[in-house]
């Protein structure tokens, strides 16, 4: 019993969830800051530049929880769920950076409608992540597990809205672009920004079960 007591308990993961959903959506408008901001190289590295500082901060919090669940002998919810979650979310916002860095490495020139449709999409999808994870604290409220297990099934339908955009940008790119470079630069950006309503998609469906084995 005495020992039970002096082992490290909780530790400070629903914070550190909160704190890292907090990047994922900071990055995310930042990125769409970007794209309606694109024509201006001045304000676009800006707003790039952004995107990299929520990356960058949030890989410390990543790094933190890493370093917490070694330390921790009793966590609020299964090791492996902490370790998944927190791993996931870290994918949403390196996508983000990646589509950045990539629409400047191709040197994209302007931005479709497609392409914006897709970022707005990329951004609703990241905050309702962070608002996802910032009930996790309270679950065991069953009308904030209630409202979790909603957030989570309106991601699982923005990603819906992606592919369908995804599949209607495709279609017009390859039957109406005629430079094959320029087909090829913005194939890619379109699945990187498709791709990060998957990876919000896989936060929510962690948050799911989260829910399911812990309300």
């Amino acid at each position: 019993m005495l020992f039970s007591k002096l082992l490290p308990k909780e530790g400070n993961f629903f914070e550190l969830f909160n704190q890292h959903g907090a990047k994922i959506a900071e990055g995310s408008r930042a990125f769409m800051q970007m794209i309606e901001h694109y024509a201006d190289p001045a304000l676009r590295q800006r707003y790039a530049d952004g995107v990299d500082a929520a990356e960058h901060d949030a890989d410390k919090v990543t790094a933190e929880v890493n370093r917490l669940l070694h330390k921790t002998f009793i966590t609020p919810i299964d090791r492996e769920q902490i370790l998944s979650l927190i791993n996931a979310m870290d994918d949403v916002l390196d996508l983000l950076q990646d589509t950045s860095e990539t629409m400047a490495l191709y040197d994209v020139h302007a931005v479709t409608d497609e392409l914006r449709s897709l970022a707005e999409l990329s951004v609703k999808c990241c905050e309702r992540v962070q608002h996802a994870v910032s009930l996790l604290p309270k679950l065991n409220v069953p009308a904030v597990a209630e409202a979790a297990i909603k957030t989570c099934e309106e991601i699982d339908k923005l990603e819906s809205d992606a592919d369908r955009v995804m599949r209607s940008a495709m279609s017009r790119l390859f039957r109406q672009e005629p430079d094959v470079r320029e087909l090829i630069k913005l194939k890619a950006i379109y699945e990187q920004l498709e791709s990060i309503s998957d990876r919000c998609e896989d936060v929510a469906n962690l948050i799911e079960g989260v829910v399911l084995e812990n309300s």
